[in-house]
């Protein structure tokens, strides 16, 4: 908890604990530089989009190796915002859950509200 002794003139009436603690900002922070790197963005957009895919029909979609593309959905498994399932010697690949779709449709959305030239 911030202790102030006076507070702004200027300042809203909420409380730090209505704030993200410093623990919380910072793994959110970290999701999104995993998502700040445009590989593992389209790799999840094209997700997405095109709903669960095998690691070869993602890297065909994305333009990269197979390799390059496990690693990086090996990344964003890790950090939840994919998931996977084997069948036989296979991979595929999903969004973990309706939360990365909502986050990913209303960035586009901003981006391209800022962008419509």
């Amino acid at each position: 908890m911030i202790w102030m002794t006076e507070r702004h003139q200027h300042a809203p009436p909420i409380t730090d604990d209505r704030l993200l603690d410093d623990a919380s900002a910072f793994d959110l922070a970290e999701q999104f530089k995993l998502l700040s790197d445009p590989h593992r963005l389209r790799i999840i957009y094209a997700l997405v989009e095109g709903g669960e895919m095998c690691v070869g029909a993602i890297a065909e979609l994305v333009g990269t190796s197979e390799s390059a593309t496990s690693h990086q959905l090996r990344n964003l498994r890790l950090a939840g915002f994919a998931k996977s399932r084997r069948d036989g010697r296979e991979i595929f690949y999903s969004v973990a859950d309706s939360h990365v779709h909502v986050l990913l449709d209303v960035a586009v959305e901003h981006y391209l509200h800022n962008h419509k030239d």
